[in-house]
């Protein structure tokens, strides 16, 4: 009996620290794709991505997070998506599998009996940053606006502009009413993997949008972090010229993020 009570002692801790695990981390490699249609078959390709193409990802071990088309005009037939894979080696077993299934070959071979269906299709593999939110693949009761965000940072600055957004940035967007759904940079190893910091907002709508965009660049306590920040680099943490890229979204009606 003696020998049990230092056991029983230390349950009151085993119980705590069971239920307080270590935050989770992502480590999926993410891939975004851009896909632009052949004039007239933008309908066609959003039928097969649903009918088809969504389900045999999933089949190979691929899982589909986002599809997007431009919010307002899509004047470039233009669809972007996201799919993750638990690695980069994962993901190429998985895309090769996929390629060379009889039921992939069967849909392309009927949709596209008129013409192909894409002109141009556009990569980037991208990793989730220290400080991304978990990634949570939901559909919203509401109507959201996302909005796609591409940064490049000026030379060795990536690490900075990365605090930035660790330490205040990210706070303030939920601070004046923005959503902050994930960050990611470009997967090591890969073309601008040193400088790139790719990330995807939710609004409720433009109006909220810009209403929200405004209070944030006014906020003090931003004003503040933005000259620190650039203080610490020796200047402006973006590229002068295409340093800041913005897009708006909107969910396609078989997207599992909305």
């Amino acid at each position: 009996m003696r020998r049990l009570l230092p056991l029983l002692a230390l349950a009151p801790l085993i119980a705590i620290t069971s239920e307080t695990p270590a935050a989770e981390k992502d480590t999926r490699v993410y891939e975004m794709r851009t896909y632009f249609a052949a004039k007239g078959k933008l309908d066609a390709l959003h039928a097969r991505f649903k009918n088809h193409t969504l389900k045999l990802f999933e089949k190979h071990g691929l899982t589909n997070v986002a599809y997007f088309v431009p919010s307002g005009e899509n004047k470039d037939n233009k669809l972007v998506y996201f799919i993750s894979a638990p690695s980069k080696e994962a993901r190429e077993k998985s895309f090769k599998a996929f390629a060379s299934d009889p039921d992939w070959k069967k849909a392309v071979a009927e949709s596209e009996k008129d013409g192909k269906l894409v002109a141009k299709v556009e990569s980037r593999f991208l990793s989730v940053t220290d400080y991304s939110p978990m990634l949570k693949i939901e559909k919203s009761k509401e109507e959201r606006v996302f909005e796609l965000r591409t940064y490049t940072a000026t030379k060795g600055n990536l690490g900075h502009l990365n605090d930035r957004f660790k330490n205040h940035t990210i706070k303030l967007f939920e601070k004046h009413g923005m959503k902050n759904i994930v960050y990611w940079n470009v997967l090591k190893g890969q073309k601008a993997d040193d400088k790139m910091l790719i990330y995807l907002l939710a609004h409720k709508n433009l109006k909220a949008r810009e209403e929200s965009f405004t209070a944030f660049r006014k906020d003090p306590t931003w004003e503040a972090a933005k000259k620190a920040s650039e203080e610490k680099a020796g200047g402006s943490l973006t590229e002068e010229k295409g340093g800041v890229i913005f897009e708006f979204l909107k969910p396609t009606d078989y997207s599992p993020l909305k």
